[in-house]
């Protein structure tokens, strides 16, 4: 036991000789949990995850004898914790609306009791390791949770229990290790959040994360088991980016990290993931996603431990064999907390006032993304998507320019194109992506080999479109040529038709891979079409003013993801308009002669 020697905010300094950095403690006489950051001789420096106010020197501090940690085992998917991995639900029962300070609740329900179905690949007596199946349990009905040996545990299994049901803290198994000591295993075990989990080797990601939104798995496609930013201003739409990412993906399991935004956002996502229904299984979203939730408000050590709690819950279920997307809102937020406790140690602040650890922090954090075959033998990736809110919209600040740096993806938003009311805003210039050659391998596997080549075109349109649209605004459009403006038509068929997308759109919220090559075919042979008759003399006045124009650019919406074929059909539609229109200007030169 040690004594409180000063407070200065969540920073407080206490006597604690033997107490090893990163260890927990409880502090004061309310049992604040903090974590020790630092050492000077016998004095410990902790950082506290709770507001000391009240708390004074002289009093009490406890240390807990482990690092910050997190309760891993069945029970977590559906749940939504702090930033230290406490259930909101059971705070609101124990101290109403507000959390009390001091309290404390296992992460876990300890009471529910889960039917448990043994390995039967083991039998007592042989040796197990780190990352070996003791048996399942299933955790919702669409998620089997596989019971593991912990990592850093091996040595003859000595007894492992029958199927049946039971509590998290009954013992299920005991294993005996080479220095003779005796474990025993429940259902659960606890984790250290800042240490990642090992695995048995990293592999290389072959399948891109499909999120349904077109302007990403088109044009700038992730790959699961890499990381990737989602960078833009106040108002540019990164909360709905995420929500839909977190909604709509591919992944197995959804871990989404509210770190420190506005506490009318968080509510919102925890108000209406609950009534979302998963459009993979018709179930409820709930069953495969969990979240971790820590407002602006809240004590700002808590916000920089929460990512950590997201990743390592991440990585454990990455250990099982499942694809984990991990959204984090925002790094941002994460980062001005490391600024925050770096002031009050009187670190040397570097760039914007941030530590100059910032970069190897970001870095150390992306870096537990990836796709590895872990201790068990099983195959598992984490996909990690972070928000960066920069001041003003300023991409050079320090926070984004290193996550640039960091990532594969960068899904740069735009202020301008959500001025504009073009959602998602995510811009084709700015934005970048690494995985695009996997990417393409895939594609041509399972919906088109022709998707790499059309990207491109429709890429190469775009950023024609961009220069002309400056000199448009310099001397006005009478001083493009005919080709020049369906240049521009061209490019608007893409933006309207292809990347504009509304989360709110019944029908076009979520868009299958087929729909979405379909809809870019479409358009590509639009703008083909219309440039043949250019050649032949048309004028682009009369291009321009065919109705097909906006019937094309409403196709996202008028074809659900089941009737592909029909948005193929009408592509015959138009080569059929396509071709009236160049005979009856072939006929008119025939009677002109």
């Amino acid at each position: 036991m040690g004594k409180l020697l000063e407070v200065n905010g969540p920073l407080v300094r206490a006597r604690l000789p033997q107490v090893p950095t990163g260890e927990q403690v409880k502090v004061g006489k309310i049992g604040l949990v903090g974590e020790v950051i630092g050492r000077e001789g016998e004095e410990a420096l902790i950082q506290v995850y709770e507001a000391t106010e009240s708390v004074r020197p002289g009093e009490a501090v406890e240390p807990l004898g482990y690092p910050l940690s997190v309760e891993l085992g069945p029970g977590l998917l559906g749940q939504i914790f702090d930033g230290i991995q406490r259930p909101l639900d059971r705070i609101l029962e124990v101290s109403g609306d507000r959390i009390s300070r001091g309290i404390q609740l296992q992460g876990l329900d300890q009471e529910r009791v889960w039917h448990f179905q043994p390995n039967p690949q083991l039998t007592t007596g042989m040796t197990v390791t780190g990352g070996v199946q003791l048996g399942a349990v299933p955790e919702t009905p669409t998620i089997e949770h596989r019971i593991l040996v912990p990592p850093e545990l091996s040595g003859e299994l000595l007894e492992l229990v029958g199927e049946g049901d039971y509590p998290l803290a009954e013992v299920i198994a005991r294993v005996r290790t080479r220095d003779n000591r005796l474990h025993d295993l429940t259902l659960s075990h606890r984790w250290p959040v800042r240490k990642f989990r090992p695995y048995r080797q990293r592999e290389y990601s072959v399948a891109p994360l499909i999120t349904g939104q077109r302007i990403l798995d088109t044009f700038f496609p992730l790959l699961k088991g890499s990381k990737a930013a989602v960078p833009g201003p106040f108002g540019a739409g990164k909360t709905i980016v995420q929500h839909q990412i977190a909604r709509w993906s591919n992944a197995d399991i959804v871990i989404y990290v509210g770190c420190g935004e506005r506490g009318n956002e968080l509510v919102e996502v925890l108000d209406s993931f609950p009534q979302l229904t998963d459009p993979h299984t018709g179930r409820s979203l709930m069953e495969r996603t969990l979240l971790v939730a820590n407002t602006s408000n809240m004590p700002v050590v808590a916000r920089e431990a929460s990512l950590y709690v997201g990743v390592t819950l991440g990585e454990y279920y990455r250990d099982q064999g499942y694809d984990v997307v991990i959204v984090a809102d925002s790094t941002s937020r994460w980062a001005e907390a490391l600024r925050e406790v770096a002031g009050r140690l009187g670190q040397m602040p570097v760039e914007e006032g941030y530590p100059a650890y910032l970069a190897s922090r970001l870095a150390a954090f992306y870096e537990r993304a990836g796709r590895v075959q872990a201790l068990g033998g099983k195959v598992g990736s984490v996909t990690l998507i972070g928000a960066v809110s920069p001041p003003g919209g300023d991409f050079s600040e320090p926070v984004t320019s290193h996550t640039k740096e960091i990532v594969g993806t960068f899904w740069a938003l735009s202020k301008e194109l959500a001025d504009a009311r073009h959602y998602p805003a995510v811009s084709w210039t700015e934005s970048f992506s690494d995985d695009i050659p996997v990417a393409a391998r895939w594609w041509a596997e399972h919906i088109d080999k022709r998707w790499q080549a059309e990207r491109a075109e429709a890429m190469t349109l775009l950023t024609q479109a961009e220069e002309l649209s400056r000199i448009v605004n310099l001397v006005g459009p009478e001083a493009l040529s005919g080709t020049q403006r369906w240049v521009l038509e061209g490019a608007a068929l893409i933006k309207e038709g292809v990347l504009q997308q509304s989360a709110l759109d019944p029908v076009d919220s979520f868009c299958t891979p087929e729909k979405q090559f379909a809809l870019l075919e479409l358009m590509l042979q639009l703008y083909h079409r219309g440039t043949e008759l250019l050649e032949r003399g048309v004028p682009v006045q009369e291009l321009l003013g065919l109705p097909i124009l906006a019937r094309a650019k409403r196709c996202k919406s008028d074809y659900d993801n089941t009737k592909v074929e029909k948005l193929r059909d009408f592509a015959k539609t138009i080569r059929e308009e396509f071709d009236r229109l160049g005979m009856e200007y072939a006929e008119a030169g025939k009677h002109s002669e």
